[in-house]
């Protein structure tokens, strides 16, 4: 499967979807995670696992092992969690600790990645051990979240973001707490649900109950460099999940924000939702839902929250019907390309856009 071969056409009336081989072909998921998975800002965690010095975490960006530390100054890093000496851990978990310790053989490593111990290495030559600290990976912050990204000549997170963070400055995201996560597994690949994600197309057949709370006449969607906006706007109903503050018109819509390729940011009147797309095969995706609430350790959070849980896992479970015929259909021999709605699927055309730019440019 050559990305190289399928030519992108940027007019949006004009243009085709992306080959169904894309979606099905194993070969593909090899080389996006090296060209976008392993290019790109990925979240890692949050500000909040990393509250006093010494604390630390541990993820992965595809296949790679990485830590996330916060030294005795404060400073926040990320190194591969990958030991120098032959390849060890030198984290699992999560936790606090004054140096990592590799679980092989001990060599010892600073929150900062400093080598600092290594033992009954006496009569090495030609070593030095400045030469052989955790090797960095690029880490940076934004609101209570923290980005990872394996490509060293990567544009800086803030670019990526663009208006975003001032988009969203009148939210308190920094003192928003964690709340709840929430994992699906998909039987389809991971381009499928971005693709289900980035329009509302679909909501008045498949989502009767999201259709009757937005005013779907209104509901658009905006481009840019590196991300989309999708603009929601709540309608004044009885019953409906959230009621519009006449006073305050930043209450009166809900914001979807998606940030190439994989995260998504769903902001609500009363809370924030992140959601995370994890290839986990060719065929298989997993969902990651986390909920953001302020004062999230009040009582009341929580009953004020469950119509909210309930009412996203009825419209998750109406997506991962769509997204699985979807992708069992792409098999079919009657299928290799589709259009796009003009008015409807201009988020997916720029989606499909970037995949072409990211898979393509870094062929050549």
């Amino acid at each position: 499967m050559d990305p190289a071969l399928f030519r992108f056409n940027p007019d949006l009336a004009e243009a085709t979807t992306i080959p169904a081989q894309w979606y099905t072909d194993p070969a593909m998921l090899t080389i996006e995670r090296e060209r976008i998975f392993g290019r790109t800002w990925q979240f890692a965690g949050r500000l909040s696992q990393l509250a006093r010095p010494g604390d630390f975490f541990t993820c992965h960006v595809i296949d790679e092992p990485v830590v996330v530390t916060r030294a005795s100054d404060g400073s926040v890093h990320a190194f591969y969690n990958v030991c120098r000496h032959r390849a060890g851990a030198v984290a699992r978990g999560s936790g606090n600790r004054r140096a990592l310790q590799c679980s092989y053989h001990g060599w010892t490593y600073g929150l900062d990645g400093r080598l600092l111990t290594t033992p009954e290495f006496d009569g090495v030559r030609c070593f030095d051990r400045a030469d052989y600290g955790l090797v960095p990976v690029r880490v940076a912050t934004w609101g209570p979240f923290i980005f990872v990204n394996l490509d060293p000549a990567a544009p800086p997170l803030a670019q990526v973001l663009g208006a975003i963070p001032a988009e969203t400055a009148h939210l308190p995201l920094e003192r928003m707490g964690f709340y709840k996560r929430v994992d699906y597994e998909i039987a389809c690949n991971w381009k499928v649900y971005v693709d289900n994600y980035l329009e509302g197309y679909h909501i008045p057949l498949a989502h009767p109950g999201l259709y009757q709370t937005i005013d779907y006449r209104q509901y658009r969607v905006e481009t840019f460099d590196q991300y989309s906006m999708q603009h929601a706007p709540i309608r004044e109903q009885p019953g409906s999940l959230y009621q519009r503050d006449p006073d305050d018109s930043a209450a009166a819509q809900a914001l979807y924000y998606w940030i190439f390729p994989n995260m998504m940011l769903n902001i609500y009147p009363d809370n924030l939702q992140t959601n995370v797309i994890v290839p986990l095969g060719p065929d298989r995706t997993l969902t990651i839902f986390e909920w953001y609430v302020l004062d999230v350790g009040q009582p009341e959070v929580a009953q004020d929250m469950h119509a909210s849980f309930k009412f996203s896992d009825v419209i998750q479970h109406e997506d991962i019907e769509l997204c699985e015929a979807v992708h069992a259909r792409l098999r079919s021999r009657s299928y290799d390309t589709g259009r796009y709605s003009v008015t409807r699927e201009n988020g997916v055309h720029h989606f499909h856009g970037l995949l072409c730019d990211y898979l393509q440019r870094s062929a050549t």
